[in-house]
């Protein structure tokens, strides 16, 4: 038994052995006998546990390093603790002393004490004042002793308290100038210098295209030197910019109207809300809208053509009138022409022949009436539809998100009103179009009947009694 097990505990150890060198030993070493593999066994073992000692080692040569550092990280804190409480102490006898001779100020002071901080007061109201005001567009600077006025907590000098009346002068002076200078404008040319014309504190515009500019108020966000000034991106037109450029291009002592914003800039910005011309009409109106503006300047289109076709036809029979011979280039001469093929007939049937002649011409002077007539009539219909779509809009809005923004309910309100206003413009044209065509229409057809019954007259004078002979 004991035989056994020993043969076992050899066979496990030369496994052990084997799985040893097949891992550390070289490729080229052979183990012959179980002696050979227990002596590298321990050699193995002994250069592992070598190899142990130097890793502990290596160790507690880091664990020294960092206690070393430990250490000096731990008297740098003592050090810097120690250097916060002397500076708190500084901090603190400092302000103490502060206190002290802001005491001694003030009793020193005494009753002027109270007007210099007037005086501060005023400076700070008078600075925000004049920061607001359109003028300083043009003295862009002159608003930093005042800031350093209200913000000093030394006596002003006699030099600061006159700079503030002196500002004040300045302003109510500049208040009643029409003045030209130089100042950068934000959105024009990259901020590049624009010679611009100010009208008081009311408005301000470029002195060469009279666009009017914005006045932004200078803040610490924006830099001293940032412009103060920036074209509007809405431009009112009209006889506001006319009285501009009037104003940018009179001479000295010339009297005229100049545009003023009694806001400071307030009314202008709101032309930015006021919709243009396509905006109003195209945008707000809706599919609805922008089909009956087609529909509308088609139908003017076809009105114009219909005008000038009819005045062409009117002009060829004023000058077929003129003439013996008939022409079949218009209207009278082919009714006359119709003369010429039953002129041999009695009066009856020359004036049968006459009016199926002028039946003929009839139709193409009433060509389009019609389409006119109902194009009239159908805009004020889609004006309705865009009215009731509108309203619809409207309800559902109100129905989805309340009442509580005017907003939401704009732009069905707007598909509304608009949409009946686009029906009335479409359809008074319309209707002036088709009742001058139409008058034109019965003034030609008045002259060819005109004509045909002269015709006919002319033709009983020639032929006497004949035809009554012939009937009878």
């Amino acid at each position: 038994m004991s035989v056994k097990m020993k043969f076992i505990s050899k066979a496990t150890a030369a496994v052990f052995g084997s799985a040893l060198l097949l891992s550390a030993g070289p490729a080229s070493a052979q183990i012959n006998s179980v002696d050979a593999l227990l002596n590298d066994i321990r050699q193995n073992a002994a250069k592992v546990e070598q190899e142990n000692r130097q890793r502990e080692q290596q160790f507690r040569q880091r664990a020294n390093q960092q206690t070393a550092m430990l250490s000096t990280a731990q008297q740098e804190l003592r050090q810097l603790e120690a250097r916060a409480a002397n500076v708190e102490r500084s901090f603190a006898a400092n302000r103490a002393q502060i206190d002290r001779l802001e005491n001694e100020l003030r009793a020193a002071q005494g009753d002027f004490g109270e007007v210099f901080g007037l005086a501060r007061s005023k400076a700070g109201e008078f600075k925000a004042l004049l920061d607001s005001s359109l003028i300083t567009a043009q003295y862009p600077k002159r608003t930093a002793v005042l800031g350093r006025i209200a913000e000093s907590k030394a006596l002003p000098s006699a030099e600061d308290l006159n700079s503030i009346w002196e500002s004040m002068l300045q302003e109510i002076k500049a208040q009643r100038q029409v003045a030209e200078f130089t100042a950068p404008v934000a959105n024009i040319d990259d901020g590049a210098e624009q010679a611009v014309t100010r009208v008081g504190p009311f408005s301000v515009f470029t002195s060469g295209s009279a666009q009017f500019l914005e006045y932004q108020k200078p803040d610490a966000e924006s830099g001293a030197n940032a412009p103060l000034l920036a074209k509007l991106p809405s431009q009112p037109g009209g006889q506001i910019s006319s009285a501009a450029k009037k104003v940018a291009s009179a001479a000295d002592g010339q009297l005229v109207y100049a545009p003023l914003d009694p806001t400071r800039g307030e009314l202008l910005k709101s032309f930015e809300r006021v919709p243009s011309f396509m905006e109003r009409h195209w945008v707000q109106g809706g599919n609805i809208g922008k089909f009956i503006i087609i529909m509308a300047a088609l139908g003017v289109l076809f009105g114009i053509f219909n005008i000038i076709r009819l005045f062409f036809a009117k002009m060829a029979i004023n000058g077929q009138k003129r003439k013996a011979q008939p022409s079949k280039s218009n209207a009278l001469g082919r009714v006359m022409l119709a003369y010429e093929g039953a002129q041999n007939k009695d009066a009856d049937t020359v004036e049968l022949k006459l009016d199926e002649a002028i039946l003929r011409e009839s139709p193409k002077f009433e060509f389009g009436l019609n389409i006119l007539k109902l194009l009239a009539g159908v805009a004020p219909l889609l004006g309705l539809l865009g009215t009731v779509t509108g309203m619809i809009q409207t309800f559902q809005a109100m129905m989805i998100y309340g009442t509580g923004d005017p907003q939401l309910m704009a732009g069905g309100i707007s598909v509304a009103l608009v949409t009946t206003m686009l029906g009335l413009y479409a359809a008074i044209p319309l209707l002036v179009l088709h009742s001058f065509c139409a008058s034109m229409a019965r003034s030609i057809q008045g002259t060819l009947e005109e004509q045909s019954a002269g015709i006919v007259a002319r033709h009983v004078e020639t032929r006497g009694l004949g035809t009554g002979s012939s009937i009878a």
